[in-house]
This record gives C-alpha cells, structure tokens and sequence, in this order.
C-alpha cells in the first residue's frame, strides 16, 4: 500500500480509537469547490471487527465508522458513526460542560478561531451547529460545521465543509443600503410565476418577490444562489433555432459520473477536468448538440428555448435551457441537458415540467389559473412585507466577499 495511504490510515484509527475495528474500504474521491480548486478526499469505510459483513455492499453494519480525510489541508473532512453506534476506544470524547469543550476540539482540529471564523448556529441536545460569519453578518457561501455526541460524550458524528476564507477575501465596508433607496428593484423583482399546486393537482399563476443580492456600493446586484454552478458558468443566451426536425427521435443512455481516482492524482492533486474553461470551439459544440437535443425531442419547439448557460460537472458540460422571453415560466419550464465532455453528444436530460407530469402531479394539459392582479398591485402588496438583511456575498468578478442586502 501507498506509505501516504498507510500513514492517514494509521492516523485515523489512532485518533478515532478504532482498535475494534477492520478497514474494508477505502477509495479517493475528488469535488471542485466556488473557488475552482479542486478537493481530494480519502474515505475510508471501518467495519467494527466482530460483525459480520453484509451480503449487500451498499449496506454498512450498525456502528461502522465512515471517515474522510481532505487531503489538501490533512484535516478531518467527516465522521460518521452508522445508526449513533460506536465500539471506539479512547477515540474522540468530549466532557462536559460539553458547548466548551466540543469547540475547542473543533479549533484544535481545524484551525479555526471560535467567534472570529466560526459562530453558534444551532444548539440542541447533544447537538452543535457552527456557521461563518463576519461581525454578525452572515457570509455566503458559508463555511460549516456540525457536531454530535451521544449520551456518554462520544463523537458521532463531525461534518466541517467548507474553507472558511471570508475573513481573509473581505472587503470592509460600513453597510448604507436601506429599503426606501431599493424599491425600483424591489418592484423589477416581483415576478409571475406558473407554480404547480400539488395539493389541488393544478397550476397556479402568482406573483412572488424573485430574491437578489444588491451590493452596498451600489454598483449592481449579484444572483441570489450562489454556488459553484453559478459563479462558474457561461453564459450564453443563444436562441436555439432549426429549420426541420430530425427523424430519429432522442434516447437517454446511461451516465457515469464516478470517477476511478489514482493515489498519485489524489496526493499530487492533479486538478480536475471540471476546473478548465470552456472554449469557444467548445461553446459551438455544445450549442450544437442543444439544438439536435431539442430538434429531436420537442421538433415543434423551434425559437422557443434559449440556452442560458454551460459548465462543467463529473465529465459532463450541463446546459441549462429556459424558455424564450415568456412570463410564468420561472419555476417550470427548465431543461437539463447533459453533454459529454469528450463527444459533445447530448446523452440525457431533466426537464422540470415533464418531471412533474410522470409523477402525476400534474397533467400535461392543464393550462395555468387566470391572472386577476397587475404587477403593480401585486407589489403594493407584497411591499410591507419587504425584507433588507445585510450579508457578505462572495463576489466572483472581484475575488472577494463584498457586503450586499
């Protein structure tokens, strides 16, 4: 075995007590954060020694201690103890008064500075919740950390995500904005909505406040969700057009996003292909098969879908299709397609509304419920109910976490 495998295995059962138990699995796996970076990890999967395996290797017995390593800091990504059961000896135990001495494991483990990096989230009985957060401003995205222990002070389970950068990438600012000065965007962001109302089997048109990010600085906004899809897409907005529709019809085929790591990329931390950018050839491609796709499965939906934007996920490219300047179609009408990296062939696709329609939510002729309110009535509605908390939000042009309402 790779001596760096061998050392973070003996490391691990040494910190986490597993003298009772067996390693029967191990493997790398890797994932691209907000910041492009790519994170490798080592999950290692401990049975405990007197159980016997099942028959399913899905399933892990009650008490198997599953534990990931991240490779690029050598911290403790996660633990779980399956079913809260735990043979460990003299692993992780915490002592009471438990709030105190959960976090200063948790800064002797990460690094981290309670009430300067980290901050109380949530407490529960044998529970803590930590998030990022800067002077009592939230922070997005936000670093985490869970905690939990059983009745005896025994680690559970530990989940830290995230790198916890805010501090550091900040832009200080003294926070100006207030709701009198945003109501123009306010009012832009009330929009109408076809919405599915499970309950009653129909679709519902209504008016809902589109939730946006205005910078502090007031030189913009910046959108709402905020992940690594969105901070690191392209964005296309190419109308999808053709003159015929193809003849064979489109097929699903079977996607592979697991990946067979080596332990030389995982210790060089080779970066992953999912970090290198879309190139114009590429972007032709991809716009190319969107429009097979679509001529294939919707023939008669020519000029109707745009192809809003493309990135790169597990070896795929996703490109997101929204419809072509229609009202309503916010929460519906999106498609999924999925292209291959290598091919530049459209292989599958989720499309929202007919997800809806196979589930029986919703039939494919309903049509949606008429519109009695204006959206200038709609908005004097909704206006008390207007909400302006401040928040850092991290800033993609710029590289830093900028403070925003």
């Amino acid at each position: 075995m790779n001596a760096n495998i061998q050392q973070l295995i003996d490391q691990t059962k040494s910190k986490f007590g597993l003298d009772l138990y067996d390693l029967k699995r191990h493997s790398f796996h890797r994932y691209v954060n907000m910041f492009n970076e790519t994170i490798y990890t080592l999950n290692m999967e401990w049975f405990p020694s007197h159980e016997a395996e099942p028959a399913d290797d899905d399933v892990n017995p009650d008490g198997t201690a599953v534990i990931e390593v991240n490779l690029n800091t050598g911290q403790i990504e996660s633990v779980i103890f399956v079913m809260d059961k735990t043979y460990a000896q003299h692993g992780v135990m915490f002592k009471r008064p438990y709030p105190v001495h959960v976090i200063q494991w948790i800064e002797q483990e990460t690094g981290l500075i309670y009430g300067e990096h980290f901050h109380m989230h949530q407490k529960k009985k044998g529970e803590l919740s930590f998030e990022e957060a800067i002077d009592g401003m939230k922070v997005t995205p936000s670093g985490r950390i869970e905690v939990k222990w059983n009745e005896h002070g025994q680690l559970m389970y530990f989940t830290h995500h995230g790198p916890f950068l805010a501090k550091t990438l900040l832009k200080a600012e003294k926070y100006a904005l207030s709701l009198d000065k945003l109501e123009n965007i306010a009012e832009q962001q009330v929009e109408l909505f076809q919405w599915p109302s499970f309950e009653h089997n129909r679709i519902r048109s209504i008016y809902a406040l589109e939730e946006i990010y205005v910078k502090n600085d007031g030189t913009g906004t910046l959108p709402f969700e905020i992940g690594r899809e969105e901070t690191h897409c392209i964005h296309m907005n190419e109308i999808i057009e053709w003159n015929e529709p193809l003849n064979n019809a489109f097929e699903k085929k079977e996607m592979n996003i697991h990946e067979n790591i080596s332990a030389e990329q995982a210790f060089s931390l080779e970066p992953s292909p999912d970090t290198f950018p879309i190139s114009k050839e590429e972007q032709a491609e991809c716009i190319k098969a969107a429009r097979t796709f679509l001529a294939q499965k919707y023939p008669k939906d020519t000029g109707k879908w745009v192809l809003k934007t493309l990135h790169r996920d597990h070896g795929y490219i996703d490109a997101i299709l929204k419809t072509n300047g229609q009202e309503g179609s916010g929460f519906m009408d999106k498609i999924k397609v999925f292209i291959d990296a290598t091919s530049f062939e459209a292989v599958n696709y989720i499309d929202k509304k007919e997800m809806f329609q196979v589930c029986g939510i919703l039939s494919p002729s309903q049509a949606a419920s008429e519109i009695s309110v204006s959206q200038k009535e709609a908005f004097e509605k909704l206006r008390e109910r207007l909400e302006l908390t401040p928040i850092y939000v991290y800033d993609e042009a710029q590289k830093h976490y900028v403070l925003c309402g």
